[in-house]
């Protein structure tokens, strides 16, 4: 199979499972993962403490078998297929040692005795801003510098595909938004963009798409607004007495010496939250309200308080498990 530009998506996935280990202690990282990134996209992959992110990446860049499901990178299989893919994508990992001896010039030049068509060496140093640093050696680069030279030999075989690890890991407010324009650039010229990050704010201001994984499961996918879509906003204060239980909410909890109220209609709440202070004359200290939002979502999906990803997580896990394996059938119908 031949990936053609006319295909819906340059990255396929169906069904994933990444085990380790065997038997009674084997664990399972990815459980059952389906993930689509389309052509000429920038889709996020974002994921919570252990949730399988690292383990379906090295999948997807063919440093990992799957123990179980489909994957297609640009039509091929990443593994069986890897000199192939590898020709035709960049990585970005989140560390690259490269030598420290070497400079930056030399660096980029041995890069590109491994690449197929590389582009020149200083019309990399220049798109990433590196041609007055082109003699220092790597060991003298600042963490941001050397992330720039990262990017250089990830982008520098014209990839169609491009897999970034944490992109702007170390650098400063100016450097990431520079890779920002680059990588929304890349996406403009016809590439596809895998990218992972922690900054919710990065995801949100370059991705098409979203995919949020926990638990070794995808459990929101979609645009930031779908995926904010139907979560509740919030509203906190520092804990006063006497709330009313009343109020137009939807869940009322106390969290370190706060009160925190979720609502499905920010407006009815606040304004009834606030006749009843003004009634009372109590004073609502450091009061926050908030619209749902990519950081809510995920924060909840985190500490497990997402009704939606808890519903997903049990029928991804009831759809893909293994007939024999019950374990995973009964913590679905719980």
């Amino acid at each position: 199979m031949t990936f053609h530009p006319s295909d819906e998506s340059a990255v396929r996935v169906r069904g994933l499972r990444r085990t380790y280990g065997h038997g009674p202690t084997a664990y399972e990282a990815v459980r059952g993962v389906d993930l689509d990134v389309p052509a000429g996209s920038i889709t996020a992959l974002l994921g919570t403490n252990g949730a399988g992110k690292t383990s379906t990446l090295e999948v997807l860049e063919g440093l990992a078998r799957a123990t179980a499901g489909e994957v297609r990178v640009l039509g091929l299989d990443p593994v069986a297929d890897r000199d192939a893919v590898r020709q035709r994508t960049g990585v970005l990992l989140q560390r690259s040692g490269f030598s420290g001896d070497l400079t930056v010039r030399e660096t980029l030049r041995q890069w590109s005795g491994t690449l197929v068509s590389p582009r020149p060496v200083d019309e990399m140093l220049e798109r990433l801003s590196l041609t007055g640093r082109a003699d220092v050696r790597m060991l003298a680069l600042s963490g941001g510098e050397t992330r720039r030279v990262d990017l250089a030999c990830t982008l520098m075989g014209n990839p169609e595909l491009v897999i970034l690890d944490e992109p702007t890991t170390g650098l400063d407010p100016e450097s990431r938004r520079d890779v920002w324009r680059l990588v929304s650039d890349l996406r403009d010229g016809g590439a596809t963009v895998l990218i992972t990050t922690h900054y919710l704010d990065e995801a949100e201001s370059l991705a098409d798409r979203l995919e949020i994984m926990h638990a070794g499961r995808i459990v929101r996918s979609g645009t930031p607004t779908e995926i904010a879509l139907g979560h509740p906003s919030t509203i906190s204060f520092a804990t006063v007495d006497g709330l009313p239980r009343d109020l137009p909410v939807r869940q009322i909890r106390q969290e370190h010496g706060r009160t925190v109220i979720e609502a499905d209609d920010l407006q009815r709440a606040l304004s009834a939250l606030l006749s009843w202070a003004d009634a009372q004359g109590a004073r609502l200290d450091d009061l926050n309200a908030h619209s749902a939002s990519l950081e809510s979502v995920f924060l909840a999906i985190a500490d497990e308080r997402d009704p939606a990803a808890a519903a997903a997580a049990a029928s991804n896990a009831a759809a893909n498990a293994d007939p024999s394996d019950t374990s995973l059938l009964e913590g679905a119908a719980r």
